[in-house]
């Protein structure tokens, strides 16, 4: 049994990298957005043409981010939302909404001082997680039933 993995969240810390690196010889194949601000911010327009109104540049932007975040959360068997300290991340709430109500396998990472804030997210979700190393943990255990050492 494998598993496709897609990690939604905050592109600030290296998260990512961390549960990637902790799944090794795990049998997950990993998906997640573009994490370059820049490209994501500008796709729109380097693809589509300039806007002189950034209403409709970051809107252009997002509508082709739009098509990699469904089209990959829909492929996922398990979403990991990562909800960061720096900066409201209202795009990873929208993903754990979106993935939640196609039925998907939802983990929620987030640390404790997000708790209240998140508190209907975390109440949709199977697992909330406060580090990347519990991910992995429930990565193996949902692989192999195996508990952490």
């Amino acid at each position: 049994m494998g598993l496709k993995v897609y990690l939604s969240g905050e592109i600030h810390t290296d998260w990512r990298e961390r549960i990637v690196e902790g799944a090794k010889g795990l049998e997950v194949s990993f998906a997640a957005p573009v994490t370059d601000h820049d490209a994501s911010d500008d796709c729109g327009v380097a693809i589509l043409g300039a806007e002189d109104d950034k209403f409709w540049h970051d809107h252009k932007g997002a509508k082709l981010n739009a098509i990699r975040t469904r089209t990959e959360i829909e492929k996922a068997d398990v979403v990991v939302v990562r909800f960061g300290e720096q900066y409201k991340q209202w795009n990873a709430a929208f993903d754990a909404g979106y993935a939640s109500a196609l039925g998907k396998a939802l983990i929620v990472l987030h640390g404790a001082d997000h708790q209240h804030a998140l508190k209907e997210v975390d109440a949709a979700a199977l697992a909330v997680a406060e580090r990347p190393e519990q991910v992995v943990e429930i990565l193996r255990y949902v692989l192999t039933g195996q508990l952490p050492q």
